[in-house]
């Protein structure tokens, strides 16, 4: 008979109620006083993270989605990129290896340019390389987001896991350019803006940024309280995911207080775009 692992130390101690007790009124506040509706919800995770300036989001009919068009592609490609890693290598902690790093690092350098010179249209006289737009934007913004999801997964599951293998969780150029290719298919589909598509989407792409703070929280608040690598199995991660989500949102509440008391609106920003 096999016998049921005790919980890490952490789990143990009288912080775990305060954790559940502190994420709950977090949860609630920010329920409460957040827009109503799935979309409300989604446009107010948006709203702490994005600009949300309407010409430069995709559309459902009138109504832009929760997340700008770069912003959208970030978290789509963060979350494709997460659960890749988790199927090919679930507990892998090592960093690609140095030709799959270069390949990383021109997608940042890329993005970089498309972000200039997309922020260039906003300043007058400012001197252009191209003409920006929302195919480009969420193109290079799903690509980031996959660089993203290649820090943090390795870096998630060497601070967790008890038994995190070394093994790289994007070992080569094959496996980043399958999933590359993954990204920049899920990216056009969004382009096409069918509303049966974009809405799931645009909930998905919000869900990423509360699920990438929580796995990021989760990591910080471990390594501050010294109770790394002590977890075996799924289950045990309730707890360090649920401090990390409820650290998450309360950064997520806090700048949509300051944003809207700035603004007095859930608008995005209302900016000319000659």
């Amino acid at each position: 008979m096999t016998e049921t692992p005790p919980l890490p130390k952490i789990q143990r101690k009288s912080l775990t109620p305060l954790i559940y007790l502190a994420a709950g009124l977090v949860l609630f506040g920010w329920l409460w006083n957040t827009p109503e509706g799935l979309l409300g919800k989604a446009d107010a995770v948006g709203y702490a993270v994005c600009h949300r300036i309407d010409l430069r989001s995709f559309h459902i009919g009138d109504r832009p989605i929760s997340l700008c068009a770069r912003c959208t592609g970030m978290y789509l490609g963060a979350l494709l990129g997460l659960a890749f890693q988790w199927l090919t290598v679930p507990r892998g902690g090592g960093f690609p290896p140095r030709r799959v790093i270069v390949a990383l690092a021109g997608v940042v350098f890329l993005f970089g340019v498309d972000g200039v010179n997309s922020f260039g249209h906003l300043l007058p006289n400012f001197p252009s390389l191209y003409e920006p737009n929302n195919t480009f934007r969420i193109l290079t913004g799903t690509a980031f987001g996959i660089v993203m999801s290649a820090a943090v997964f390795p870096a998630f599951n060497q601070t967790m896991w008890t038994d995190w293998v070394e093994r790289p969780t994007l070992p080569g150029l094959r496996q980043f350019f399958i999933l590359l290719a993954l990204g920049i298919g899920a990216a056009l589909i969004v382009t096409t803006e069918n509303p049966f598509i974009l809405y799931p989407l645009t909930l998905i792409s919000s869900a990423g940024v509360l699920i990438l703070l929580s796995m990021i929280y989760a990591m910080l608040w471990l390594i501050v309280l010294k109770a790394e690598n002590q977890y075996t199995h799924a289950w045990q991660l309730i707890t360090p995911l649920t401090g990390g989500f409820a650290m998450g949102l309360l950064q997520i509440a806090l700048l949509d207080l300051g944003r809207f008391l700035l603004t007095g609106t859930w608008e995005g920003f209302h900016v000319f775009l000659g």
